[in-house]
C-alpha cells in the first residue's frame, strides 16, 4: 500500500535514504543532510509533476517511492524508489518488501495517476533491481552515460506500458 508522506516522518525517510546500500544504488551518494532534505522536501510536497509516497508492508511503514516528470499530456511519468534496508533485512522482510513496493507503484502508477507509460532508471551494474524490473515487465530501453560524483557509470532506463490488466 502506498500512501501520503506526513511532515513528522521526515527524519525517518532521511535515515532510510542515507543508508550506505541505498546511497551506493542512487544518484546521489552523498549523506544527505537535515537542511538538504528540507529544501527537497519543501520543493517537491506541493508540486503537481511530483509525487512522494510512502510504502507500508505489513503495517510499518518501509520504504519510499517517487513518481516525477509527471505529464497528463502523455500520461506518462518517471519514478525511483528505496526500502528500510536497516529495518527489513534483520526480519527477512526485504525481498517480501521489495516485491509489493514495486507492484503497488505500478498499480498506482497505471491507476490513480492514470499513466500509460511508466519509466525508471537504474544502474548498469544494479543486476538485482533490474532483474526485478524484468520480472515486472519492465523492459530495459536505453543505455547511457551519467555523471555520479564524478564518475562516468552506465545507466539503463526502464520502461513500462499499462495494458489492459493495470486499467
Amino acid at each position: 500500500m502506498l500512501r501520503p508522506v506526513h511532515d513528522h516522518e521526515l527524519p525517518v525517510i532521511r535515515r532510510w535514504r542515507n543508508h550506505p546500500r541505498v546511497r551506493a544504488a542512487s544518484f546521489t551518494t552523498h549523506v544527505i543532510a537535515e537542511d538538504e532534505h528540507a529544501r527537497w522536501w519543501a520543493g517537491v510536497k506541493d508540486d503537481p509533476a511530483r509525487r512522494v509516497l510512502i510504502y507500508v508492508h505489513d503495517g510499518t511503514a518501509a520504504g519510499v517511492v517517487t513518481f516525477s516528470e509527471l505529464d497528463p499530456a502523455t500520461r506518462s511519468g518517471e519514478w525511483g524508489f528505496y526500502l528500510d534496508l536497516a529495518g527489513l533485512e534483520p526480519s527477512g522482510a526485504l525481498l517480501p518488501a521489495w516485491i509489493g513496493l514495486e507492484r503497488a507503484a505500478i498499480d498506482h502508477a497505471f491507476g490513480p495517476l492514470g499513466l500509460t507509460t511508466l519509466r525508471g532508471e537504474v544502474l548498469a551494474g544494479n543486476e538485482a533491481a533490474r532483474g526485478l524490473h524484468r520480472r515486472f515487465g519492465f523492459a530495459e530501453v536505453d543505455v547511457h552515460r551519467r555523471d555520479i560524483d564524478g564518475v562516468r557509470r552506465d545507466v539503463v532506463t526502464v520502461q513500462l506500458m499499462r495494458k489492459d490488466d493495470h486499467t
